[in-house]
């Protein structure tokens, strides 16, 4: 059986507390009285600490005002684009038929995807069927009895909650994308989280939530993919805002090849955070590729929490037209004996603005620590912009840490060697761009989605060459 409850239900224990710093920014304000104003449907014995996770984010996120350019680690992305929109809350999913998402579904996941539409359960366009035992994928309602309790523990615990955008996710939660891998189970099947946006007549706001649980000695393959409906018409888009949050824990020796691929629409705007602790032993690798959105940005962040963790991040961001990427991670290896590889590569075209913030930190105790990380860009245009900023820092005296960053044109010599070969000129750019992005295309551990990302790369290519 399941209920509804209001956000009035339950009395906010920190009202009184925080009334004195809340409502900072009338425009955040608003935006949690839309979240907060969700009606959730669960079950009885998850409606009492839901609710107060909901109304201790809401409390925080009043405190807080939409990042400026005037604060450092929102110094090189504008977001009074975003401010210029008035975002409504959905909670009714919109009309999307299977037929529909076929072109956006993939074929070694076929039985093993959620598919959530404007933050909103999809259960007939959802597909579990072919999962082992010691594998729960599913959304908080329809949660096993087992699970139900045990997901309280992990549910916003991570650090760095206390920001803004994920405060403004929490105070909203309605659902929750919900992967739970077993002690010791491998799963061999590819499991797809597919977030799709509608484009309406209404700016709206929608606000997807993932935990994902490796225990001991467990194996995961997990897809997320956030996309726009084929179904929206693309000549006369409507702004639309998604803000996600996704946690992932690592047991030791634990494994989760991670995918995000970020795609929406070009009048979207994407804020992203992904939170990831890894337990001793574990393995983590992260490719994260953004090809969509107005404005995009992601928050990737990564806390070793025990010793012999092996942490690898690949990225690339393709964007024209007058788009505005960003991507800020953090790795912090804690414990000696950590290895963490970032490659991160950027192609930008036209009037494209690009931003990259990486930092590792690697204290005094994460001794024998291997860490290398690397931005490379490519411009294709005179007018289009990168602004870099990869960061080590170290106080441990045993390591091996590097960083570099690269901002580069496609080169004359390049091309001509290429014509020299037979290739006409723009053949030659094509192939060199190309080139560029494949490096990290061919990381993902799916064909199907490799070759729809190149697809992809190549339509994108295409229209800037």
């Amino acid at each position: 059986m399941s209920i509804q409850v209001s956000p009035s239900t339950i009395p906010n224990p920190d009202e009184f507390v925080t009334s004195v710093l809340a409502d900072r920014d009338p425009y955040l304000t608003e935006l949690v009285k839309q979240c907060q104003g969700l009606i959730q449907v669960i079950e009885p014995e998850t409606v009492a600490w839901v609710q107060e996770l909901r109304d201790r984010a809401a409390s925080l996120a009043r405190q807080y005002t939409i990042p400026s350019r005037n604060d450092e680690e929102w110094r090189f992305t504008d977001l009074s684009t975003l401010r210029q929109v008035t975002f409504q809350a959905v909670s009714e999913q919109s009309a999307i038929s299977l037929s529909d998402i076929k072109s956006l579904t993939l074929p070694e996941a076929v039985n093993s995807r959620l598919v959530f539409v404007n933050g909103v359960y999809a259960a007939d366009l959802s597909s579990v069927a072919d999962l082992p035992d010691g594998v729960v994928v599913s959304n908080l309602a329809g949660l096993p009895i087992t699970h139900r309790s045990r997901v309280k523990d992990y549910l916003a615990q991570h650090q760095g909650v206390q920001e803004v955008f994920t405060s403004l996710n929490t105070a909203g939660i309605t659902d929750i994308a919900v992967v739970w891998v077993e002690k010791n189970v491998v799963v061999e099947t590819p499991i797809h989280l597919l977030f799709i946006s509608t484009s309406g007549n209404t700016p709206i706001i929608s606000q997807p939530r993932c935990l994902i649980v490796a225990e001991l000695g467990s194996s995961v393959t997990l897809i997320e993919d956030y996309i726009s409906s084929p179904t929206s018409n693309s000549q006369s888009l409507t702004p639309y805002f998604t803000n996600s949050v996704t946690e992932i824990v690592l047991a030791e020796n634990a494994q989760v090849s991670h995918t995000r691929v970020e795609r929406e629409s070009v009048e979207a705007f994407h804020i992203g955070k992904t939170a990831v602790t890894q337990a001793r032993d574990s393995h983590y690798t992260c490719s994260a590729i953004t090809l969509g959105g107005k404005l995009s940005r992601h928050n990737l962040e990564v806390f070793q929490t025990g010793e012999q963790t092996e942490t690898t991040l690949n990225g690339l961001t393709m964007i024209a037209g007058q788009q505005v990427a960003d991507t800020h991670s953090a790795i912090a290896l804690n414990y000696p004996y950590g290895t963490s590889n970032q490659l991160h590569k950027c192609i930008v075209a036209d009037k494209a603005h690009v931003v990259f913030n990486g930092k590792i930190f690697v204290p005094k105790p994460a001794q024998l620590t291997n860490a290398n990380q690397l931005n490379r860009n490519l411009l294709l245009s005179p007018k289009a912009r990168v602004d870099t900023k990869p960061q080590l820092e170290i106080t441990a005296d045993n390591v091996k840490c590097s960083h570099g960053a690269t901002v580069s044109q496609l080169e004359d010599e390049e091309i001509f060697y290429l014509q020299s070969r037979g290739l006409d000129e723009n053949d030659a750019r094509n192939l060199l761009i190309t080139a560029f992005a494949t490096e990290i295309i061919n990381q993902l551990p799916l064909a199907s989605l490799r070759e729809t990302l190149s697809v992809a790369v190549n339509h994108q290519r295409l229209a800037v060459t």
